[in-house]
């Protein structure tokens, strides 16, 4: 390669905004691959990366793990050629032999590491990452409109499937996730419900857009009781609200990797057979079922552009509720 530098945006200490640098570029070890970065999504575990509520996150940091790129540079065993397109996801690597991974839930692996957290992202001109845990994504996705499947699609699925064979849905929280898991569901003829904060008017006619069957605040009831619903919003006390919004036998599926604490609610909210569980990260056969099926459901990714160096802003934005769909970096 002729560039032996690239520029990234590092955060040093959680709560301070991150820093533009440049960094001497890392060479592929075995099974690696070097990409160019293409666009990164921004996805709100991001912003529990920069504001330190996640454990464990090794700093100084380069966040970002919804990573379009193109292969430059290949380490040995790795059998994607010069030029290929992939995409790289939150989970990055596992040991591949606890009895997690040998049962298909290597998304739960206690040695797993996850880009943007513990492996440098791609809030970066360039990403190294396991060519293992890497996918060719669809022609049918340009490269800034397919970086949101990679985290808010995945996550948006694997929390669809929890549901089971529900009809009636309620998302809470409408960003990223939700408008992209509204295509899956209602393309299988589901009835979405979608909740947002109170009077985000912008949100509710953007979930009316997608075919939403209700929209309101998450302070309201909805019309008829829920077979599912899906929280993404990190609010502990929309547990309690879903709970009362799902019929008997229903089931509350947790989407995020954070949530503020669930407050204390009446067991007869819980009783009947309700189910309350989390979504934990991803696994490869996520991908592998999803990416084909965004194509056959037309999904349609909502994104605002914004370049690498306005990182911040487009966290920023992110955090104040400002984007309608999904952020993505452009280096």
């Amino acid at each position: 390669m002729s560039d032996t530098k690239s520029l990234c945006m590092r955060l040093h200490q959680p709560g301070t905004p991150l820093v533009p640098e440049t960094r001497e570029l890392p060479y592929p070890g075995p099974s690696q691959v070097l990409l160019k970065v293409r666009a990164c999504g921004v996805c709100r575990t991001d912003l529990h990366v920069v504001d330190g509520e996640l454990p464990g996150i090794s700093l100084p940091i380069i966040p970002g793990h919804e990573i379009v790129g193109e292969v430059v540079e290949s380490g040995l065993g790795v059998r994607w050629p010069r030029g290929t397109r992939l995409g790289v996801p939150w989970l990055g690597l596992t040991c591949g032999q606890c009895a997690f991974c040998m049962t298909g839930q290597e998304n739960l692996c206690d040695a797993a590491r996850f880009t943007g957290y513990q492996l440098d992202g791609g809030y970066a001109e360039h990403v190294l990452a396991d060519a293992r845990y890497c996918f060719e994504l669809p022609e049918a996705f340009d490269d800034a409109h397919a970086a949101p499947l990679l985290c808010a699609g995945l996550i948006g699925y694997r929390s669809l499937q929890m549901t089971g064979s529900a009809q009636r849905i309620g998302l809470y929280g409408f960003g990223a996730a939700a408008h992209i898991v509204a295509q899956i569901a209602r393309w299988q003829g589901r009835q979405i419900h979608a909740f947002t904060r109170p009077g985000d008017t912008r949100a509710q006619a953007f979930a009316s857009s997608l075919g939403a069957s209700w929209v309101g605040g998450s302070d309201r009831s909805p019309p008829v009781a829920l077979d599912a619903a899906i929280i993404f919003a990190p609010v502990g006390s929309l547990v309690p609200a879903a709970l009362q919004a799902v019929r008997k036998g229903g089931v509350v599926v947790c989407g995020g990797i954070h949530m503020s604490d669930i407050p204390a609610f009446p067991y007869s909210l819980l009783w009947g057979e309700r189910v309350v569980r989390s979504v934990a990260n991803l696994t490869r056969r996520d991908a592998e079922e999803f990416l084909p099926l965004a194509v056959q459901a037309g999904v349609e990714t909502e994104i605002e552009r914004f370049a690498l160096r306005e990182a911040n802003t487009a966290l920023e934005q992110l955090r104040a509720g400002r984007l309608t769909g999904a952020a993505v970096l452009i280096p």
